[in-house]
């Protein structure tokens, strides 16, 4: 009984975690989140490669 009793507050507490996640990120602001994560990670390769180049 008490395995169950875990197993359940275990799944309960996953599917809490989901729906805040949701509710603090929902999926349409996702893409946005990771198309300005990847501006910024495409700006900082070119800083290092401009920096590099005049360090060469």
């Amino acid at each position: 009984m008490g395995v169950k009793l875990e197993i359940f507050r275990a799944e309960w507490f996953e599917d809490d975690v989901i729906q805040r996640k949701r509710e603090l990120w929902p999926p349409e602001k996702l893409q946005e989140i990771e198309e300005f994560k990847e501006r910024l990670r495409k700006r900082r390769e070119e800083k290092l490669l401009r920096d590099a180049q005049q360090n060469s």
